[in-house]
């Protein structure tokens, strides 16, 4: 039987001694080390949905003049994937500044024994131990995460935001006219529309940024590291797709899609399900109240 490949995504300059390390924590030819390296930070960038590594370690060196821009590039590329930085003794204040930034953790060059370099790893195996529990709450149909897979890995986006500085932004969609379709279409045809909703709404976000059918008729998507303006323009997109995807729908199988949009700031105060539910709560109110609202 073949083993599963623990896969790192690595960029590191000369003369090496990450992947030294690496290479010596996973030795011999029947190694479950599978190691993608890259010598810059572009290509790094460029790499991860090819690679689609378990765990990202960057030198800090390849970042200048902004290390720390860097970190936070990495972070909005991949921030799901634990990122793990290296550097200079010299350049240690930055290696731990760079936690605020999306690092889960720093090492410093000469000082990557096997033990230390076994510990951060440890947390980055629980990382994605986490994440692989939710993998397994999705919802069978429309394979987007349930609600628990998605509370799961909302509150660890949150308490990584807390960490780092982070934003979030949540959108939430409940197709209005559920009951008639299925009424309309039977079961089948709803699980059809059911299923073109998922599709519809995933398409307007990132592959990084985490999806789930909350209820029957419901949907969520959690944009990691959205600024505030992108807001407004994530319910615009699903809009617009909404009124493409119903041109080519006979009147009785559109789509009627109510959305509710929030932001998460550093200051806020909120829980992720305390989050969760204000902006579910929007899709409870009555329409008109919602317009005069966003009207105002």
């Amino acid at each position: 039987m073949t083993r599963k490949k623990f896969r790192v995504l690595l960029a590191e300059s000369a003369p090496g001694e990450a992947e030294e390390s690496l290479r010596a924590l996973y030795p011999g030819p029947d190694s479950t080390l599978q190691l993608n390296i890259v010598s810059t930070l572009s290509t790094l960038v460029a790499t991860i949905d090819l690679a689609a590594p378990e765990t990202i370690f960057f030198d800090l060196s390849l970042g200048q003049p902004d290390p720390l821009d860097a970190v936070r590039r990495i972070h909005r590329a991949a921030p799901g994937i634990p990122l793990i930085v290296f550097a200079d003794v010299a350049d240690k204040s930055c290696a731990s500044r760079s936690i605020t930034e999306g690092a889960i953790d720093y090492l410093l060059k000469g000082f990557m024994d096997a033990h230390t370099l076994e510990r951060v790893l440890r947390t980055a195996l629980e990382s994605n131990t986490l994440e692989g529990l939710a993998d397994l709450l999705r919802d069978e149909p429309t394979g987007l995460h349930n609600r628990d897979g998605f509370m799961t890995l909302g509150t660890r986006s949150l308490e990584g935001a807390m960490r780092s500085g982070g934003t979030l932004v949540l959108l939430c969609a409940l197709i209005e006219n559920y009951s008639s379709l299925r009424e309309e279409l039977g079961s089948h045809g709803i699980e059809q529309a059911v299923r073109e909703t998922a599709v519809l709404v995933a398409s307007c976000f990132r592959r990084s940024d985490f999806l789930a059918r909350l209820g029957d008729a419901q949907f969520a998507a959690l944009a990691v590291d959205a600024a505030e303006p992108s807001a407004p323009v994530l319910r615009q997109r699903v809009e617009s797709r909404l009124a493409i995807h119903n041109q080519s729908r006979q009147p009785s199988g559109r789509l009627a899609l109510r959305l509710s949009v929030g932001y998460w700031g550093v200051k806020d105060t909120r829980t992720f399900p305390e989050y969760l539910d204000a902006v579910e709560s929007e899709l409870r109110q009555p329409k008109a109240v919602l317009t005069q609202a966003r009207n105002a």
